[in-house]
């Protein structure tokens, strides 16, 4: 299924919607998908150390130590890495590309479509299917497109779809942008395009922001041709990355933190099978990131019902082709997911 949306203001709106509306303070959140509430103790280390450095301008030597940093972590060249004040401002500099005609495939994260909407792009939206579970299906892409973004694992329906298929949408003459956003919270990240250097026109979009628990800080970083890179860089500032940024990325693509994220992935996917297990028939597709849609019956009574039992979590209505019943609920270990499961609990029964 296909669409042609208008991108009128109201619906702007709606796609400008984030988890972090949602949460709030003395609520649990699961609203937010952010897996640790603050980083580990060495990276705030290496932080705090940066510190003293804030006085100058970002030195081009720590940009480079972060580039090579993330081409290693990928098998890439330092060329082929651009490092992002986070990761949407990747989807913030797709129009220096001047597409023609965009197609973003949801449901999915909802930034590019806004940027690509606000820069007077034409988007055609490409919608996925839970009769499926949300498959990815190439033939529905136009085949006039020259920008094709779609999210793996994508939020919020936490589908991994399969490198190959994502691999299929790449042609000469056009762009294919995928958000691998939460690609590190699969183990051994058996889907990710990230170390693709032959596939033509492909960019791929990480972030430090859900592993690391850097919301705050908006680092990330993309990976591609040098050429299709310094497109995108040319209407940047000086300076489009603080001194903080580049030491984050620098240290999170070391051996050890990429080690440390797998150990991470592989719990978080034993805790994402115990939530859709406790779940049951209100997940809509079994999870592959640390996140659950769940379609659940007067979706948004339940979930300000929920909210009023002080749990929050996220309205998922705001993804084109998901509706009022769709809610994301982030992943958390057993003993904290179970706030969640018995407020539900409650609510269902009350509404019965």
């Amino acid at each position: 299924m296909t669409s042609h949306d208008s991108g009128h203001d109201g619906g702007r709106d709606l796609l400008r919607h984030h988890g972090d509306v949602d949460a709030g303070p003395g609520l649990a959140d699961f609203a937010v998908n952010v897996r640790t509430p603050a980083p580990p103790r060495w990276l705030r280390d290496r932080l705090a150390a940066a510190l003293d450095h804030l006085g100058a301008y970002p030195a081009r030597a720590a940009d480079e130590r972060a580039r090579r940093a993330a081409a290693r972590r990928h098998g890439r060249l330092p060329e082929e890495v651009l490092v992002l004040a986070g990761a949407a401002e990747g989807f913030a500099l797709l129009p220096a590309l001047n597409p023609a005609l965009a197609a973003v495939v949801h449901p999915s994260f909802t930034e590019p479509e806004v940027a690509l909407r606000d820069a007077g792009v034409p988007v055609h939206r490409v919608l996925l299917s839970a009769d499926d579970g949300y498959r990815l299906r190439p033939e529905l892409v136009p085949d006039e497109a020259d920008l094709v973004v779609l999210g793996n694992p994508t939020n919020p329906t936490s589908v991994l779809h399969p490198a190959d298929v994502v691999r299929s949408l790449a042609r000469p003459g056009r762009v294919l942008v995928v958000d691998e956003a939460f690609a590190d919270a699969v183990p051994g990240e058996p889907e990710s395009l990230a170390g693709d250097r032959d596939v033509p026109g492909l960019l791929v979009l990480r972030s430090l922001t859900k592993t690391w628990g850097l919301a705050g800080l908006r680092a990330g970083y993309l990976l591609g041709s040098p050429d299709l890179l310094a497109r995108l860089a040319r209407p940047r500032p000086q300076w489009p990355v603080g001194s903080l940024v580049l030491e984050a990325v620098a240290a999170c693509c070391e051996p050890a933190a990429v080690a440390e994220a797998e150990r991470m992935a592989v719990a978080g996917r034993e805790h994402a099978r115990h939530a859709a297990g406790q779940l049951g028939e209100l997940v809509v597709v079994p999870p592959s990131a640390p996140f659950l849609l769940l379609r659940v019956p007067d979706g948004e009574r339940v979930r300000e019902a929920l909210r009023d039992k002080g749990v929050a979590v996220r309205r998922a209505d705001t993804f084109p082709g998901l509706t009022p019943d769709h809610l994301r609920v982030a992943v958390r270990p057993p003993e904290e997911f179970a706030v969640l499961t018995d407020a539900l609990r409650v609510v269902l029964e009350e509404r019965r």
